[in-house]
C-alpha cells in the first residue's frame, strides 16, 4: 500500500507545483538576459541528450541567448534533479524530465528532495516506442507463442534491462505482472551494453527503445514480437501491438522540460509556448522522427497531469512486481 499512497500525493504535488509557480513573487519581463543552463541526467550522445540539443538549438534561437546542455548522468539521473533544486527559481536552470523521474519518485525510498513538489513541469518534448525483441534463437515469433514458451520454462528465461529500475526494468515487470510469466532479470549498465548481449544470445528478450533497436532488427540480427504503442507503427507496420495479445499493455519513453517550482510563471509559459512552436517546424520534427520518437507537445497543466498518471501508473507496477532499489 505504501507505493500507491505515495503515487497518490505526488500526483497531487505534481499539480500544486504549477499553483506553486503561480505564486512567485519574481518578474519576468525581461527574460531571458543571460545565457539558459540545461541539465540533462544522461550521458552525451544518447536518444534523450539527442533530443536535449534539438530543443536548446532551437530555444537559443528563439530567446536571443544561448542555452547551454549540462550532462550530469548518475543515480539514476537524480543528481540532475538535485542541481536543478539547488539552483535559483528564475528560469535560467531547465532539466529534462524522463519516464525515469517518476519511476524514481516510487522506486526509491528516500531521495534529497520530493520531485513532484520541487519541479514545476513546463513542456514536453516528444515520447518513443518501446518494442519486445528477441534473440532469434527464441523459438517464439508472436507474443502469445512467446507467453507460452515462457511458462513452458519457467525461471530459464533472461531479460535484460539498462539497469535496476529503469524503464526497461519497469517495462519488463509489467509485462511479468500481466502475463503471468517467470523470467530471470539481468541489468546492465545502458542500451548498448544490454542489446550487446541480445544480440550475442547471453539474454533472451528485451523491452528497449525502438530508436537503438531498428537497425538490428531490419538486419535480422533481433526479432521484434511486439511493440508497446496502443496502435501499430509505420516504421514496423506488419507487427502487431503487444496490447493485442495482452488488453490493456502499453507503455512508451518520454522527455519533457522542467523548472525549479516557484519560478514565474510567465517564464514557464514562455519556454513552453517556444517549446511547442519549435515541435510544429517540419525540420524538428524530421529530426525527432530520425531518433523513432514523436513530437509531444502539452502545456504546462497538461504535461503535470500527464505526470501524474504516469507516475500512479508505475508506481503499482513496483508494487506489485516487488522490485526494490540496490
Amino acid at each position: 500500500m505504501k507505493s500507491c499512497q505515495t503515487s497518490a500525493k505526488v500526483a497531487t504535488l505534481w499539480l500544486l507545483s504549477l499553483v506553486i509557480a503561480g505564486e512567485a513573487p519574481a518578474k519576468a519581463e525581461n527574460y531571458p538576459t543571460h545565457p539558459v543552463r540545461f541539465v540533462v541526467g544522461f550521458p552525451s550522445g544518447g536518444t534523450a541528450d539527442i533530443q536535449a540539443r534539438i530543443m536548446g538549438q532551437w530555444l537559443s534561437e528563439r530567446l536571443g541567448q544561448p542555452v547551454i546542455i549540462e550532462n550530469k548522468p548518475g543515480a539514476a539521473s537524480n543528481l540532475s534533479i538535485q542541481s536543478v533544486i539547488n539552483s535559483r527559481p528564475d528560469g535560467y536552470t531547465l532539466v529534462l524530465l524522463s519516464l525515469n523521474n517518476v519511476i524514481n519518485s516510487t522506486f526509491f525510498e528516500k531521495l534529497p528532495f520530493e520531485i513532484a513538489r520541487d519541479i514545476t513541469p513546463v513542456a514536453g518534448i516528444a515520447w518513443g516506442p518501446i518494442v519486445m525483441e528477441v534473440h532469434p534463437s527464441v523459438p517464439a515469433r508472436t507474443i502469445a507463442e512467446f507467453i507460452a514458451y515462457a511458462k513452458g520454462n519457467p525461471g530459464k528465461i533472461s531479460i535484460a534491462s539498462f539497469g535496476v529500475g529503469s524503464m526497461s526494468h519497469l517495462v519488463g515487470e509489467l509485462f511479468k505482472t500481466m502475463t503471468g510469466v517467470n523470467m530471470v532479470h539481468v541489468p546492465y549498465r545502458g542500451d548498448a551494453p544490454a542489446l550487446a548481449d541480445l544480440i550475442a544470445g547471453h539474454v533472451q528478450v528485451y523491452m528497449g527503445p525502438l530508436t537503438a533497436s531498428l537497425p538490428h532488427i531490419k538486419q535480422g540480427a533481433l526479432r521484434v514480437l511486439g511493440v508497446a504503442t496502443s496502435t501499430r507503427l509505420d516504421a514496423l507496420p506488419d507487427v502487431p501491438t503487444i496490447s493485442e495479445t495482452v488488453p490493456g499493455f502499453e507503455a512508451s519513453g518520454w522527455a519533457g522540460i522542467g523548472v525549479r517550482a516557484g519560478t514565474p510563471p510567465e517564464i514557464v509559459e514562455t519556454i513552453n509556448r517556444e517549446i511547442n512552436a519549435g515541435l510544429a517546424v517540419p525540420a524538428i520534427r524530421a529530426r525527432l522522427s530520425d531518433l523513432s520518437a514523436f513530437p509531444m507537445p502539452l502545456t504546462p497543466a497538461q504535461f503535470a497531469t500527464f505526470i501524474a498518471a504516469e507516475t500512479a501508473k508505475w508506481a503499482k507496477v513496483i508494487e506489485a512486481s516487488g522490485v526494490k532499489a540496490e
